[in-house]
């Protein structure tokens, strides 16, 4: 029997993978989760499927890439077909519940063909991504598209918050000298602390809720899927975060005038929104990236809390834990706001895996290099709990013997890719780009990374000689030969998806060459 026996499935919104101290921040300082690394590995080069929520989300939950379960943007259905993470692990017995976070659109005209209610038990789940929604809470809210029953409005007013939106008024707000409400929607506003109580925003909470079902659950196995809101924007934090940080404790931006000269057209669409125009002036780093910083050390507060509330409760020692991010954001790097590139700063994601099995103690503490994606997790936690792999749907690799040492285990990857559909975006119709054609593809090696936009020249950048990415040498004659050879290494993986789905390898084994078995005599004279 595998020791794992629960599962806690950490994400952070928008959390770069550079700003934690364990990954080499040299002044935002995270002791509580960088305890976690020591406690398990730490993979240094991990990688999202997608730079965007929705779609990145969904590659996690299915362990698929966007190329194969088709949700390429925020507000894309998944497919009722596709199976998610609670499909593969509610088999094996484990309750697997949403605190938090998932950008799941439900595939509403899928269940309406086949006429099943939304309302249903089967509805729910497949309208939640799989997941039992035990407090969900996708952390957008603004007045226009407000959800009258969102149950952290509704704690908000439990709490003494009045108002129909007390997410934007308070939680998302600030206070300007005359009592006037400040919307944290306006980066101008970051430094202000938020109106809400740190022991009631958004982190807290949700924090509050995941150790709320563990008490709940207590004998039964689970899976939590803890997926804080921040440090996406909204940038404001609560007091005492909200000023930790100064000016002088941010890095200097990762960019150069050199990349806007004969900049890809794609690129140079995206550095002109006004997001990236406004992360151009130091002002507004200087008063954003503080408040990020703020959010990401009070994550890290949580994180913490939630690790000695584990601790108390005997779990760490039967519970695997993972702690990672859905992507990044590039807070003016690169001349650029956001993410939805494929910079380090916005493709890149953490990775920590604490594997509580004692064949696990000979990786403690260490720092592993190779390539990690995000939909290496439903294998890791189907391993983890002693199940065998459904290789015919899951992209992924597990990334368990990794984590144990296992000397035996199947050679790694030496890429990794990732996908972007800026069809929703004003860069699409600024660029005369039609729906259909408005798609990226990024594939890294450990030297290279090459960026394939649909219609356009590619991009390519020496990762050993330019680790920053300044140096876009997609048009260069010299590099000709590279391009040539990470196309081919892009096209020999979009022949490879697992686009049959619905039977097994296993089973496609048995009835190979069984015609005359059955007695279907084909081509007999």
């Amino acid at each position: 029997m595998a020791s794992v026996r629960n599962i806690l499935f950490v994400m952070c919104d928008q959390l770069r993978a550079d700003y934690l101290s364990c990954m080499g921040h040299p002044t935002l300082q995270t002791p509580h989760i960088d305890a976690l690394a020591k406690r398990g590995v730490l993979f240094d080069r991990a990688y999202c499927q997608a730079p965007v929520c929705g779609p990145s989300r969904m590659s996690f939950y299915t362990g698929r890439y966007v190329f194969s379960h088709g949700s390429t943007w925020n507000g894309v259905p998944l497919d009722i077909g596709e199976l998610t993470l609670g499909d593969y692990l509610r088999p094996l017995g484990l309750r697997t519940v949403l605190v938090g976070k998932t950008h799941m659109s439900a595939d509403t005209e899928g269940m309406a063909r086949v006429e099943l209610d939304p309302a249903s038990p089967s509805g729910t789940l497949i309208s939640e991504c799989g997941f039992e929604p035990y407090a969900r809470d996708d952390g957008l809210h603004p007045a226009p598209i407000l959800d009258p029953d969102l149950p952290y409005n509704r704690y908000l007013r439990d709490q003494g918050y009045p108002g129909e939106n007390p997410w934007q008024d308070y939680a998302n707000s600030a206070e300007g000298p005359d009592g006037e409400i400040l919307s944290g929607w306006h980066l101008r506003n970051a430094r202000r602390p938020a109106r809400v109580k740190e022991e009631h925003s958004e982190t807290a909470y949700t924090t509050d809720r995941a150790m709320a079902f563990i008490d709940e659950a207590g004998d039964e196995p689970w899976c939590l899927h803890l997926s804080y809101i921040k440090p996406h924007w909204p940038y404001i934090a609560p007091a005492p975060y909200h000023d930790m940080y100064g000016p002088n404790q941010i890095q200097a931006p990762n960019r150069h005038l050199q990349e806007l000269m004969h900049a890809h057209p794609v690129f140079a669409a995206f550095t002109q929104r006004e997001g990236s125009r406004s992360f151009a002036h130091d002002q507004v780093r200087q008063t954003v990236i503080p408040a990020y910083m703020g959010l990401v050390k009070q994550i890290d507060d949580h994180v913490g809390r939630l690790v000695a509330f584990l601790e108390q409760r005997g779990r760490m020692a039967d519970t695997l834990i993972v702690f990672t991010s859905d992507h990044g954001d590039y807070l003016g790097d690169h001349w650029m706001g956001g993410k939805e590139l494929f910079h380090e700063e916005s493709v890149r994601i953490p990775l920590i895996v604490y594997d509580p099995d004692p064949s696990a103690d000979a990786t403690r503490a260490t720092v592993d290099s190779r390539l990690a994606a995000a939909i290496d997790l439903i294998p890791t936690f189907i391993d983890a709990l002693g199940a065998k792999a459904q290789p015919h749907r899951l992209e992924g690799q597990s990334l368990l013997p990794l984590v144990r040492g296992d000397t035996a285990a199947p050679s790694w990857r030496d890429a990794v890719f990732s996908e972007a559909d800026y069809a929703f975006s004003e860069v699409r119709r600024e660029l005369g780009r039609s729906v259909h054609d408005a798609r990226a593809f990024m594939v890294r090696t450990a030297a290279w990374k090459y960026v394939l936009f649909e219609g356009y020249r590619p991009q390519l950048f020496d990762l050993r000689e330019d680790p920053g990415e300044i140096d876009d040498l997609g048009a260069s004659p010299a590099h000709a030969a590279v391009r040539a050879e990470m196309h081919e290494h892009l096209f020999a993986w979009l022949r490879q998806r697992r686009t049959r789905r619905t039977i097994s390898e296993n089973t496609i084994e048995r009835r190979t060459a069984n015609a005359r078995k059955q007695g279907i005599l084909i081509g007999v004279w």
